[in-house]
């Protein structure tokens, strides 16, 4: 099966959205704690070793980073929540600009969520997923580095966490996924396609 997104390029970093690519065509936010993996996740989406840029440093990401797959369709890898070791004054100006980033971009059709498998649900994530849906937007839960938990522990939290996550949304979906071992890129293409091709109409 050919994959949407095996075609991504960097586009561009912002500091501010002010600096993000005009507000037209679609694009999918990946958001999650600053040691959940989102890098590693684009990297695997993609089948791009380093076109999102993974440090051993959690928090490093602190732009929105921009990268296109097709013109006007773009992923979005949001600074993490939590930003490890972040002076207070740039956690200030980080939950100013993600703020405004959620509430006013109206080329943002979806969210993934990711978490770390042996840390999932917490407050931050439960109040992503709680805006998503007040927004109808799409939104896809991973449950990352499946690689650390043997089966029987994914399994239990994969059951938990879909219990918890209809707390919120009910058509919130949620996947396991490992982005060192590319476990779960296939299923995650799978998702994230239709939200592009079901907003192709409104989204022109």
């Amino acid at each position: 099966m050919s994959n949407l997104f095996s075609h991504c390029e960097f586009l561009i970093s912002a500091y501010k959205t002010s600096q993000l690519p005009p507000d037209e065509g679609m694009e999918i936010a990946f958001a999650g704690r600053s040691n959940s993996g989102k890098s590693t996740t684009i990297n695997a989406l993609t089948n791009h070793k380093g076109l999102a840029k993974v440090s051993k440093t959690p928090g490093r990401t602190q732009l929105f980073n921009c990268f296109q797959f097709q013109p006007n369709m773009r992923l979005v890898d949001l600074p993490g929540y939590g930003y490890a070791k972040v002076p207070a004054k740039m956690k200030k100006h980080w939950d100013k600009e993600i703020d405004s980033y959620l509430m006013n971009r109206q080329s943002l059709i979806g969210v993934v969520i990711i978490m770390d498998i042996r840390h999932p649900m917490k407050k931050f994530d439960e109040q992503m997923l709680t805006w998503a849906h007040q927004s109808g937007l799409h939104s896809h839960v991973l449950l990352n580095k499946a690689d650390k938990l043997n089966n029987n522990d994914i399994k239990k939290t994969l059951m938990q966490v879909n219990q918890q996550i209809k707390q919120y949304s009910q058509s919130t979906t949620c996947q396991v996924f490992s982005a060192l071992r590319r476990q779960g890129t296939a299923e995650l293409s799978q998702i994230l396609t239709p939200w592009f091709t079901a907003s192709e109409n409104e989204h022109p």
